[in-house]
């Protein structure tokens, strides 16, 4: 039978018995380019994608269906952030933030990762461990030459505590530091594990530096264009969501609990370093969303 023999009531009857379905699949489908990888080795921003879906879909009611995809190569972050700008290529991107890139880009102030990646473990070669079991200042770290991504935000903050940083890509910087050209190569907590363990194999002199730990305030953003304010409202809301039902919380210690308690932060001495990058209305103030070494959950 065809829709034209239904009747009226059978119709909309139909209709109400096939609900939500009916609706979701009227709307138009939100499609969402996010960065691709830089290799296949590189997990970074695993949870990352991870919490985009989980806020994406947590608004599906609300905003409809989505379609979450990598770009099609791999960009740096300075050419994200172009891409972005320009509105070509991305639609999201993720990243400490600045002042600069709040004002060219259009910010989601909620702190993805608790500021995790702000408390920093350093890889080194594993004989020079005796050298930086000496380390207890800021300026104990000072002779050394600290290995940072070209184009990171890191890079200008640790620069402007004095310290001595040579810029590389990403994976290059591993193989710097074992033919030492750099002395070390500090990592957020929620990173280096899974770094090391993907290339100790084949880099066997590697190893995390065990008696002290960098920290300074470093939020993790998702941005947006400008003009893309919808995506942004959406993607804000189902965090706040996820904030208020404490699945957020729940996806940070899933993604971050065994690298934080493997990290055994509360052990080690604690560098701490300005971030004169940090916009001023970065909310500090909500304790909550920030992750602390001093509050951390019973195992």
């Amino acid at each position: 039978m065809t829709l034209g023999h239904l009747s009226r009531r059978t119709w909309l009857g139909a209709a109400a018995a096939c609900g939500p379905w009916v609706q979701v699949r009227a709307q138009a489908v939100e499609r969402v380019l996010y960065p691709a990888m830089e290799s296949p080795r590189d997990l970074r921003f695993a949870d990352m994608v991870a919490l985009l879906r989980a806020a994406l879909e947590r608004t599906v009611p609300t905003h409809g269906p989505f379609e979450l995809q990598p770009s099609l190569q791999f960009m740096t972050q300075p050419r994200q952030l172009l891409e972005l700008e320009r509105g070509h290529n991305l639609r999201v991107q993720w990243s400490a933030t600045t002042l600069e890139k709040e004002q060219r880009l259009l910010p989601v102030r909620f702190p993805t990762r608790r500021g995790l990646l702000g408390f920093r473990l350093a890889l080194i070669r594993r004989d020079r461990q005796p050298e930086f079991s000496k380390v207890r200042s800021l300026a104990d770290l000072q002779r050394f030459v600290i290995g940072q991504g070209s184009t990171w935000v890191d890079t200008d903050i640790l620069r402007s505590q004095g310290l001595n940083v040579s810029g590389g890509h990403y994976e290059g910087l591993f193989t710097m530091l074992s033919n030492r050209r750099i002395d070390l190569f500090p990592r957020g907590v929620n990173e280096v594990f899974t770094e090391l363990e993907a290339r100790v194999a084949d880099v066997p002199e590697l190893a995390i530096e065990d008696s002290f730990a960098l920290h300074y305030p470093m939020p993790y953003y998702f941005f947006f264009n400008r003009a893309d304010g919808k995506l942004a409202a959406r993607v804000e809301k189902g965090l706040v969501a996820m904030a208020k039902d404490g699945s957020f919380e729940r996806h940070f210690w899933r993604h971050h609990g065994t690298a934080v308690r493997a990290a055994r932060l509360h052990e080690r001495r604690l560098i701490r370093l300005q971030n004169p990058l940090l916009p001023p209305e970065t909310p500090l103030q909500h304790q909550a969303l920030w992750f602390d070494p001093e509050r951390m959950p019973a195992p």
